[in-house]
């Protein structure tokens, strides 16, 4: 609490700001701090010199905006008021005392009658005795500090609480997003089950009618030259012609040994057969349970690593040769992930392959031409992959189950290059655009990350974050690793003078990364999760590009811009 009439701080000689300039007032809201500021206002309430900064502040804030603040050239009219000890502030219990005595045992306030009635036995303090030069002592200067100590505190939190308010929305909009994509599976696969039921049943009603309605011409035809013959034997007999009689019965008695009729009735009998829908039992029964859809699960943002083994060195192991007898260039692995069934994909961009590498016998055990030259890789769940091809602006779907094959495929709108996987939805980063496609396993795009031109320059590869609230990106021509919201905005970015090219990334079971430097020295980095640390892992490897760790044999996989890939232990 200000206290009105005091006097400015009498200080001996001049004190410095740091150069040899001196200045006559100095803002005292910045000395409490232990900050030398030349003052250039004035507040006659409060009795204080005031910064330009202070001074702009103080105008801002609710409590002090009818204060009457002067500027420089009018301070010494003002300053030097006589201090004054009055206390005027009313007691809220006793509306109409004053405030004049402190109790330093129960640390209160009050008025002569909170004093009577509650401190009697206590050493109480008569303020006007107590407040003389109190503005200059060093409990003001110190409860000064604390209040902007608490201040800035309460700033970072409402920061930290806006950015979570985003997140919170984002994850939110993420999960009912994701429900309606199971959904939207689950009704796309159910109307093909349904579509091909009904496809049997009007296969099997069209052929039915076919016979029924074969069976009514026959017998409808046999009845009638049944009946023709009744006619005609009647007639002939009546008429007396023997002749033709004769004739007409022995026609009768031939056309009655036909097993027309019976052979309609054996075919009618065909089609007696009722069909029925028989629902499916399983479903039936999944369905009925609480759970059947899903469930909403809660999970820390912290990443724990228990029964994982850390990755702190690597040494160098053997080589796998990725060359096969049908390439026709140099191989170029710009991507490779590993499979549940321990087995390695890579992808030969030079060479327009995929490549299966056994990882126990180290050898290439599969190889498939593709119609472009592949980029990225991304592990999708049963048994699939996500490929993206930039030169064809096409991602492709394929599955691992027994020989690699293109289960669908679809249009990306430009180049795309890095891709990582996460329930449901592929990401996708494209340089030429600068963003990050959100999009379905079917190729619909459910977003479009926007990256600020004015910060990346050739993004390339991506990953997304152990907690799911950022996305790494590395860019070659920044020469850096930069984490994104899912909003797109910019929330760390590593860069060194020795870390040059970055390429194809990996993500710890601790959330840091292990990144490619493809020039250069040829080198592996070990990046924290905050991008504020890096630990060199390897040095001296030609032209190194892209990796992943197999965490059964505790084994990074390196592929270059070579014929063999580079096989470290991580043990």
């Amino acid at each position: 609490m200000a206290v009105s009439g005091r006097k400015v701080a009498d200080f001996q000689g001049s004190i410095s700001k740091g150069s040899a300039e001196d200045f006559d007032h100095r803002c005292e809201p910045c000395l409490a701090i232990g900050q030398q500021i030349e003052a250039h206002g004035f507040c006659v309430d409060c009795q204080e010199h005031l910064c330009m900064n202070c001074f702009a502040y103080h105008q801002r804030l609710k409590a002090n905006k009818h204060h009457h603040l002067v500027n420089k050239d009018n301070m010494a009219k003002h300053a030097f008021s006589k201090e004054s000890d009055e206390c005027t502030e009313k007691c809220q219990v006793h509306k109409k005392e004053v405030i004049k005595f402190f109790c330093p045992k129960h640390e209160a306030l009050g008025c002569n009658d909170c004093i009577v009635l509650n401190h009697k036995a206590c050493d109480i303090d008569y303020i006007p005795d107590k407040c003389a030069g109190i503005g200059d002592s060093a409990e003001f200067r110190e409860l000064l500090r604390q209040l902007g100590q608490k201040v800035n505190e309460a700033d970072d939190i409402i920061k930290q609480a806006s950015r979570r308010e985003k997140e919170l929305d984002s994850c939110h909009d993420r999960l009912l997003n994701e429900i309606s994509m199971l959904r939207k599976e689950i009704n796309d696969r159910l109307d093909q089950l349904q579509k091909q039921i009904q496809t049997d049943a009007d296969k099997k009603k069209f052929t039915d009618k076919q016979m029924v309605n074969k069976v009514l011409v026959t017998c409808t035809t046999t009845s009638s030259d049944f009946k023709e013959l009744q006619s005609r034997l009647q007639d002939y007999k009546a008429s007396r012609q023997n002749g033709q009689l004769y004739i007409t019965i022995k026609q009768a008695k031939s056309k009655l040994k036909s097993d027309e009729i019976k052979e309609a009735g054996r075919s009618l009998e065909k089609t007696n057969m009722q069909y029925t829908f028989e629902q499916n039992q399983d479903l039936k029964n999944m369905l009925s349970r609480q759970n059947a859809l899903g469930k909403l699960t809660m999970s820390s943002s912290l990443v724990t690593t228990k029964g994982r083994k850390s990755v702190d060195k690597l040494t160098r192991k053997e080589n796998i040769s990725i060359k096969t007898m049908s390439d026709q260039t140099r191989c170029w692995v710009t991507a490779c992930v590993v499979l549940p069934s321990n087995k390695i994909v890579a992808a030969d961009f030079n060479n327009e392959k995929l490549k299966v590498v056994d990882i126990k016998n180290k050898v290439v055990i599969e190889e498939t031409t593709l119609s472009s030259k592949p980029w990225g890789i991304a592990v999708m769940p049963q048994d699939h992959i996500a490929v993206t091809m930039p030169h064809k602006k096409e991602s492709l779907i394929m599955t691992t189950a027994g020989k690699l094959s293109t289960v669908r495929k679809f249009p990306v709108k430009v180049d795309c290059r890095g891709i990582d996987y996460h329930q449901g939805h592929l990401y996708i980063v494209s340089n030429y655009l600068k963003c990050v496609y959100v999009t379905d396993t079917q190729g619909n795009v459910q977003n479009t990350i926007k990256l600020d031109d004015k910060i990346f320059d050739i993004p390339y590869y991506l990953l997304l974050s152990k907690d799911l609230r950022h996305i790494f990106i590395s860019d070659v021509g920044r020469h850096s690793v930069i984490s994104i919201t899912l909003q797109g905005d910019i929330s760390a970015e590593y860069k060194n003078k020795d870390f040059k090219d970055p390429r194809g990334m990996m993500m710890l079971d601790d959330g840091s990364l292990l990144v490619c430097c493809y020039r250069a020295n040829g080198s592996i980095h070990r990046i924290s999760s905050d991008l504020k640390q890096c630990h060199t892992m390897m040095n001296g490897l030609s032209l190194p590009y892209t990796l992943c760790y197999n965490h059964d044999q505790h084994e990074v996989y390196v592929g270059c811009f070579e014929d063999q890939m580079i096989v470290f232990s991580a043990k």
